[in-house]
């Protein structure tokens, strides 16, 4: 009777630890979708009602030649874009946010990853003028390369963006350095500093230091607070330093260890 009682109980014990697993991954499931309506709803206030607008304007006919007609459409088109990529990117943060998503980590080229990211940049690079400078050579680190490409491409989409002079020089430099055991990759760029009071806000979703550049530009807000999801699942340091003469962001990698 005894040992059939405690059986029972043990089996009451399981069956409630997976109902209160259960339970809470359902409590997360429901604040995640809170959270992407109410992050969507607010974001794309702004691309649905230039669309809207446009969009009357052609109906309406309001557009007096073929050149004002097509300048219309393409705002369009623009806004549309934006409002794809926006979702994407928020989608992508919530899974990272609440451990959704999986890593495939493997050992890959880190160097051969930038200079493709390089490749992709070089007409707008060479347009702005922007120099680059990379001391290329293989280096080998264990990770996502999926996701190592998206903090790198975060980080110097951003150092392009707010890329100044400064004493005759416009310039990124992206550099390797051993930290504990880690690779630390750097991206610089010349430029002013941020702010010390904004340093820690601008991992936060949806921080722009200047709202009006940032969306000329075709930023999102998401691009450092999904470089902060990525790193804080491969728990690996991230961060970002004033220079003298401009910004520093790095992040660090695994690499095999010396045996």
């Amino acid at each position: 009777m005894s040992e059939t009682l405690e059986k029972t109980i043990k089996q009451l014990r399981s069956s409630n630890i997976e109902l209160e697993k259960d339970i809470e991954e359902k409590s997360k499931t429901d604040e995640m979708r809170k959270q992407f309506i109410s992050d969507v709803s607010h974001e794309l206030k702004t691309p649905i009602a230039l669309i809207q607008g446009y969009a009357e304007g052609l109906v309406e006919n309001v557009t007096e030649n073929d050149e004002s007609r097509k300048f219309y459409a393409e705002v369009i088109l623009d806004e549309s874009n934006k409002m794809d990529i926006l979702v994407k990117k928020l989608l992508e943060l919530m899974r990272l946010e609440y451990g959704k998503n999986a890593f495939n980590t493997t050992k890959f080229d880190m160097s051969e990853l930038i200079r493709e990211v390089l490749r992709k940049s070089s007409k707008k690079l060479e347009e702005e003028n922007i120099t680059i400078k990379f001391d290329d050579k293989p280096t080998f680190v264990i990770a996502d390369e999926f996701y190592a490409e998206q903090v790198f491409t975060n980080y110097f989409t951003n150092a392009s963006k707010n890329i100044m002079e400064i004493d005759g020089k416009k310039e990124i430099n992206i550099s390797y350095e051993i930290v504990e055991d880690k690779l630390r990759v750097k991206v610089f760029n010349t430029g002013e500093n941020i702010a010390s009071e904004n340093l820690n806000r601008i991992w936060n979703r949806f921080f722009k230091i200047d709202t009006s550049r940032n969306r000329e530009n075709g930023g999102s807000g998401i691009g450092l607070s999904l470089v902060k999801a990525i790193m804080t699942n491969t728990n690996n340091k991230y961060g970002v330093e004033n220079k003298p003469d401009g910004v520093e962001f790095y992040f660090d990698m695994n690499i095999e260890k010396n045996k």
